[in-house]
């Protein structure tokens, strides 16, 4: 497959494209060293979309470790991220890719990226209820969000995509959360309360803005040699994947998309997309129920609140 398909796929997966007028333009991201910084970044006007799937930092290019070993790991790490379908088969059970949620390899400010991202583990997660690895959140990626299974901690596969995480967190101080991490948020002052959410205005919007790149059925439209990932249904991400909350998808739609111009959304409709979104059947985590041990479902993990209800807990 050919890089800029492959990668404006990834880039347009998740996304919910946007309406034109902006709330407030997205913060543009100032980096603390230019070495970890995320090296692709926001574009708030018109851009091309050359310029919005170009990565800077590419390993097929050069720029790997001088250990072999090492080197052929960071490699195969990207080229999971970019097809996870494609090179790892057996853990993948729809038609997303890592590249769906990180863009640009993770590398895109407001895209979810990854640069710097190694440093930060071990954290804890209140989903998990302890403190994680980055394998950990790798082998939670691919039973949720690719809703496949969990590889070995020591499979090729884990192994490969930490090595390309950590290359691309070369230089970022340990244990320091990088600065532009978690800007893809919607404010708290500005979250609507779930059950306020209007899914209708949510589907208009999508009908409006969404379906020439997602089509009417939320699986993606071939669109100059790209296919979009599917939103929801059998091959997109399942209810226990961190898409499956509301404010966390809106997050990403807000600020990250369109692809051409991001930020166009304004909160509300962000929100109101992301609950039409995730109004869709999709398929079931069967462990829903293990998480956030000891702690309170949050109010937009909609599929775990549903579930909770009906099994008459009062978590």
């Amino acid at each position: 497959m050919r890089r800029f398909p492959a990668l404006l796929a990834a880039a347009w997966a998740i996304s919910a494209a946007a309406c034109s007028r902006a709330e407030q333009p997205p913060a543009r991201q100032t980096a603390a060293t230019p070495d970890t910084a995320p090296s692709v970044p926001l574009i708030a006007a018109t851009a091309t979309l050359n310029d919005v799937a170009r990565l800077v930092r590419d390993p097929e290019r050069g720029g790997l470790p001088a250990d072999s070993m090492v080197a052929a790991r960071v490699l195969q790490g990207f080229r999971i991220f970019r097809e996870t379908g494609r090179y790892a088969p057996a853990f993948v059970g729809n038609g997303m890719t890592c590249g769906n949620c990180h863009l640009n390899a993770g590398q895109r400010d407001r895209g979810m990226p990854l640069v710097g991202i190694a440093a930060v583990f071990p954290e804890y997660r209140a989903r998990s209820g302890r403190l994680i690895t980055l394998e950990d959140r790798l082998r939670d990626c691919f039973e949720r969000s690719m809703n496949g299974t969990a590889p070995p901690y020591d499979s090729p596969e884990v192994l490969s995509v930490a090595a390309y995480i950590t290359w691309l967190s070369a230089g970022q101080p340990m244990g320091r959360s990088p600065e532009w991490r978690g800007r893809n948020t919607i404010p708290k002052a500005a979250q609507v309360p779930v059950a306020q959410l209007d899914t209708a205005a949510g589907r208009a919007i999508y009908a409006r803005q969404c379906v020439a790149c997602h089509g009417a059925d939320g699986q993606g439209v071939e669109v100059g040699g790209a296919k979009p990932g599917p939103l929801w249904g059998p091959r997109s991400w399942n209810d226990g994947a961190g898409m499956g909350r509301i404010y966390t998808a809106a997050g990403f739609i807000r600020y990250a998309m369109p692809l051409t111009t991001p930020g166009s959304l304004t909160d509300r409709e962000a929100q109101e997309v992301a609950a039409y979104i995730n109004a869709q059947p999709r398929p079931s985590f069967a462990r829903k129920a293990e998480d956030y041990p000891g702690a309170s479902i949050p109010p937009d993990a909609v599929y775990y609140l549903r579930a909770a209800r009906a099994a008459g807990s009062r978590r």
